[in-house]
Formats: C-alpha cells, structure tokens, sequence
C-alpha cells in the first residue's frame, strides 16, 4: 500500500481535497478569473509528489529544493496579478498552494499518515475562516490573555521543569505540581467556555451546572444570595444540588486522568453521591422553578496570581501529606486530606492522588479523596448557612447529609476495611 503510485495517489487526494475547499468558496467567480482552483490544486499536490519522487530516484535533495522554488515563483507572480485586479490583500491563497506542493512532497518521501492527517487538517482550517474570524470578534482580551497563558504555561514553562522529586520525602516533584496545575487551569478554561456557548442567563440548570465545572463553592454562595434576595429558594438549593454533582463529575474526571486505579475503589461511591444530588437537584427545581438564572460569578476563565497560589498550595500540601503518611499511616493522609479539602477540593485529591504506590496504598488514598470531597460539600452547606436564609439551606443541607451517608455506606459494603 505503500508503493510510488499509491503515494503519488495520495498527493493528489491532499490537492483535491484543498482544492475543493478553495473551488467551493470561489464558485461564483467567472472561470479563468483566479489563479487556482480544484484542478490547479489537485495539480500542485501531484506536482510536489512527482519533484518528491524524481528527489528520491536521482539521489539528490536539490531536486525537489529546485522545484519548490520554481513552483513557488511562478505561482506568486500568478497570485499577485490576481490580487492587483482585486485589490486583495489576503496571502491564505499563496500559501494554501506552497503548503499543498510540500503535503504532496511529504506523502512520496515521508510519512503517509502524517501528510494525510496535515493536508485534512488544511483543508478544515481553510474551510473554518467565517466561524474563525466570527470567534475572533467575540473574543475578548481577558479570555485571550487566559489562553496565552495556558499555552504558555504548558508549551514553556512545563518542559524546563525538572521532572524528579526534590524533597526528603520524595512527594515535591516541580514537573508534576506543574502539571497539575495546567490541568486545574483547562478544565477551568474548559468550564468558562460552557458558560459563554450556553449563557449564564439561559437557565438555572445550565447555569449553575457550568459554573460548578469553575468552582461548586462560588456558585453556591451565589446562589445563596440570590435566595436571600427573594428569589424562589426552592429551585435555587435544587441548583446548589445540581453543582455539588458537577463537582463529583469533575473530581472522578481528575482522577481518572491521574490514577485510574483510585477510581476503581470510589466511583460506586461516588456515583451514589452525584445520583443522590441529582435527585435532590431535579425534586427542587420541579417544585418551584420558575426561569430564574443564575449571573456569571466568573467573569475571566483563570487569573495567574491564583493559580500560582494554587500550585504553592499543592506543593506546600503534598510535602505534609507524604511526610504524614510516611511517618503516621493512611489515618494521617485521612485528616490531611480533610483539612486541605476545605480549603480546596482539587488540592486535596492531587496531592493525595500521588501518594499512590509510594507513600499510601491505593484504597488509601481513595479514602482521602473522598474524605476532601465530603469536607467540601460541608463546608458549601457551612457557606450557605451563614450566607443565605433557611429555606435555601435546609433542603441542601438534606441532599448533602443524604448523599454523604449514602455513599458512606455504599463504600463500607465495597471496600474493607471500613474508612474510619
């Protein structure tokens, strides 16, 4: 299947393919009025091949160097008489042909799969300029400056750190905590992006479930608010449910990434929490919604100064949890996960997540990421009972007892010896 005519085939399928995207968009030009269309790309990707294939047979990269030139040459001097009678200033052309001659090289002397999968994914760019450039004019700088600092918190920062532990207690990995970071930061990132394309104002459900994918505590404290103001209580605790789930959803998302094995040991716990927050939510809401929605409590996806004080709180958290555990046993990652899942639930499970086969056991550290989630569920009720009045309280403080002794016991049947 690799044979020459095989390959030559695939430089001009990459042409086609570019070509109809290119032919599509300028139909309703009269013919012979633009330099290049889905015979004339079609051509280009064959082109790049046939150079490629006359390369390999002579031995000499100069070959194909000396094509790609010449080709590149005379299809400018045709593109900039195109756009001097248009008056066209956009290159997306010009290099959309350069790109399809080198794809068409590629497919001959490299990897097919490669030139296959790169030329698809011209063609898609090429095709996705209005949905692009509509984007681009919603976009706002804030949620612009959040994606440039992901990527670069991801592209540059994360390779130049060093990926070996640099504590006593072999748990400060700057690598890991880094990365763990990055992981916090996109699926914050993740959660603003389902609030712009549902819209904070579209619906309690959406909006509450959205936020939560940022943070179950803000929205829950927002809630409270909107209650005590005299909004419907009812609907509001059912949409405080409804986040608690989200949070759930979220944890086990980490920790399958991270540790598939813990989530073994706690996802039948932890889907009796989410099922019972679930039917809580959806009982509420049923009795009383009446539209309300819940305003946006995140205006910008991530900053950086909190996110810096994310990582320096892992770290700091995982230094105590390994030295704890080493010297003390799991009770002591137990009581370290509690504290630090009050003050943030996604510090609790990372840190606890990797102690696996070091310094805990894996249903040891599964007990401690449920003990960080049920102390963060308690302190959201801790939160709404001072912030909100008590028909907003009471009925989450139900769901979320409910679910927790649910689960509890749900655990204590599937896993022995029982967690406390």
């Amino acid at each position: 299947m690799e044979t020459l005519p095989f390959r030559l085939g695939l430089a001009l399928a990459i042409g086609l393919l570019v070509g109809f995207e290119r032919g599509w968009r300028e139909r309703d030009e009269p013919d012979h009025s633009r330099t290049a269309g889905i015979r004339t790309f079609g051509i280009t990707g064959l082109l790049g091949g046939i150079f490629a294939a006359l390369s390999q047979a002579v031995g000499s990269s100069a070959v194909l160097i000396a094509g790609f030139i010449s080709f590149a040459a005379i299809f400018t001097l045709y593109k900039m008489r195109e756009a001097a009678s248009e008056v066209d200033f956009s290159a997306t052309g010009l290099i959309a042909g350069l790109s399809v001659f080198a794809l068409g090289a590629l497919a001959v002397v490299g990897d097919m799969q490669t030139a296959a999968g790169t030329g698809a994914a011209l063609a898609a760019v090429l095709a996705s300029r209005e949905y692009l450039h509509g984007m681009l004019k919603r976009l706002t700088w804030t949620e612009l400056r959040s994606a440039l600092i992901l990527a670069v918190m991801t592209a540059v920062i994360l390779p130049l750190l060093p990926n070996r532990t640099i504590d006593p207690w072999a748990a400060l990995n700057p690598r890991e905590i880094w990365l763990f970071t990055v992981l916090t930061a996109a699926i914050s990132y993740l959660g603003y992006i389902a609030v712009r394309i549902f819209g904070a104002t579209r619906g309690l459900v959406v909006s509450a479930a959205s936020g939560a994918l940022i943070s179950s505590t803000a929205v829950t404290l927002a809630l409270g608010r909107s209650a005590k103001s005299g909004d419907a209580a009812a609907p509001m605790a059912g949409a405080a449910s409804l986040a608690a789930l989200v949070s759930i959803l979220r944890v086990c998302l980490v920790v399958a990434v991270i540790e598939p094995t813990v989530l073994a040991s706690i996802w039948l716990a932890a889907f009796t929490a989410a099922a019972t927050f679930a039917a809580g939510g959806a009982i509420l809401l049923y009795r009383g919604a009446d539209g309300a929605a819940l305003e946006a409590s995140h205006r910008s996806p991530f900053d950086l100064g909190p996110l810096l004080l994310f990582a320096l709180m892992l770290a700091v958290v995982s230094v105590l949890s390994s030295a704890i555990a080493l010297h003390v046993g799991t009770s002591g990652l137990l009581v370290t996960s509690a504290l630090s899942g009050a003050v943030d639930v996604d510090v609790a499970v990372l840190s606890a997540l990797r102690l696996v086969g070091t310094a805990a056991s894996v249903d040891g550290v599964a007990r401690a990421v449920l003990a960080a989630m049920a102390i963060n569920a308690l302190l959201r009720v801790a939160i709404a009972v001072i912030a909100a009045p008590l028909r907003f309280w009471f009925p989450l403080l139900s769901a979320t007892l409910l679910a927790l002794g649910l689960a509890a016991a749900v655990f204590v049947v599937t896993i022995s010896p029982p967690p406390f």
